[in-house]
């Protein structure tokens, strides 16, 4: 029984693992295709300002205040 599971477990496993590499594989792909149309840098920037204004819900205003006050500071 536990040798069923086991093997289940790793078998599902790998596939996910599997998965996840051709999606990487797929990604590396996608920036090869644009990067000589698109500022790498900058959108890999953007995203990632993005996603944390994203986490950070109703404290964004608060947080472009500061970005204001430290802009040009550091």
């Amino acid at each position: 029984m536990a040798d069923t599971v086991v093997k289940e477990f790793i078998e599902r496993l790998t596939s996910i693992e599997n998965e996840m590499k051709l999606l990487g594989d797929d990604r590396k792909a996608l920036v090869a295709e644009y990067e000589d149309k698109i500022d790498m840098k900058a959108l890999r920037a953007a995203i990632r300002i993005v996603r944390i204004k994203a986490r950070l819900g109703a404290s964004e205003p608060e947080c472009d205040t500061y970005m204001e006050e430290i802009d040009g500071r550091i």
